[in-house]
């Protein structure tokens, strides 16, 4: 005879699948980053992979393959090639004593600067300067990280489309709300997906292309540069493009520059920041939009965990919390709701 009853040895599974579920959990935070990017390659992906196999008729691993190449033609590639531009370039401004010297005296020029104030700012822009060189996964010192979170990444990816199916239907089966819910949270987090990847995507890559070009045709130092910092600033709605091209006509004004310096802010605040809400109405229309609240505490969440891609999964794992919160709330007020009838109806009886 048993010393358990069944309601105390279903309680002891639970604690035992609890503590390994955590267990687990903590042996996966190193990897968390490469399975937070299968899941949003995927729903990125998705519809993709229908339209080869479903239209096109292509064999489901062939079209599986086809866009996990082409994710790393057009993402994976630019995007360590660009980090690597980006921490190169910083390692030799911080080598060069000469260019924060330079700065300093331009500024001087127009703002009269004390020696603790000089030192102050020389200090901070060295501090800056090693903080973004850590935000960017380093090519060399992590190459072995960041070629196993990328195959781990990629072996997933290849699964959850080949098997969508089974996959979209576990996950149906295992969220802890209603069918209707569960497919709720799938499309709210397909769109919010969107809106953070695709949508704040796209406009950061605008503004970093509209800096860069209006740079080249100012005359500006290292044009290039410039666009892809910005473009990688520009998740941050509240700091975006201006963090970048208003020190540059600052300092443009203060070397003696005045038509490049004065021509870079009208165009910057004009255009470039303005380019901003266009596009995002017309994302907001297709797929909603991401409150800029969301995003800035999202990116000071994300940046810690994940460093530069923190500017993406920061907010977006806030949304993803958010929308959970919402969808309990509403199985909340339902399940309340049929209790109260539940409880007239007994009444009525009696």
């Amino acid at each position: 005879m048993s010393l358990f009853t069944y309601k105390q040895r279903n309680t002891i599974n639970l604690v035992i699948i609890i503590a390994l579920g955590c267990l687990i959990a903590y042996s996966l935070q190193g990897i968390f980053g490469s399975i937070l990017s299968t899941l949003v390659l995927f729903t990125i992906m998705r519809p993709g992979f229908i339209y080869l196999v479903e239209i096109k008729k292509l064999n489901r691993s062939f079209s599986a393959i086809l866009l996990l190449l082409l994710s790393i033609v057009v993402i994976i590639l630019p995007f360590y090639a660009l980090s690597s531009m980006v921490i190169q370039k910083i390692n030799e401004l911080q080598s060069d004593h000469l260019y924060f010297q330079n700065i300093l005296i331009k500024l001087k020029r127009l703002v009269p600067l004390g020696t603790d104030a000089q030192n102050l700012l020389q200090e901070g822009l060295k501090k800056s300067g090693t903080w973004a060189t850590e935000l960017f996964p380093s090519l060399i010192s992590g190459a072995f990280n960041i070629i196993l979170g990328l195959l781990l990444m990629y072996f997933l990816l290849y699964f959850m489309l080949v098997q969508h199916e089974q996959f979209e239907a576990a996950l149906v089966k295992y969220a802890p709300f209603r069918a209707q819910n569960a497919q709720r949270f799938a499309l709210e987090m397909r769109n919010t997906t969107y809106a953070n990847v695709l949508g704040q995507g796209f406009i950061a890559l605008v503004q970093g292309s509209l800096v860069s070009l209006s740079f080249y045709v100012l005359g500006y130092s290292d044009p290039v540069f410039w666009g892809v910092i910005t473009t990688f600033i520009s998740f941050v709605p509240i700091l975006g493009p201006p963090v970048i091209f208003v020190p540059a006509a600052i300092l443009q004004i203060a070397d003696g520059h005045n038509a490049a310096g004065w021509a870079m802010l009208i165009f910057g605040f004009v255009v470039i920041i303005n380019i901003d809400n266009v596009i995002r109405f017309m994302i907001a229309k297709r797929v909603g939009n991401i409150h800029p609240i969301i995003t800035v505490i999202g990116v000071v969440i994300g940046i810690p965990l994940f460093g530069i891609l923190g500017l993406v999964f920061g907010p977006l794992l806030l949304s993803y919390f958010i929308l959970l919160i919402k969808i309990y709330e509403t199985s909340a007020m339902a399940t309340e709701r049929l209790e109260r009838i539940k409880t007239i109806s007994e009444s009525e009886e009696l």
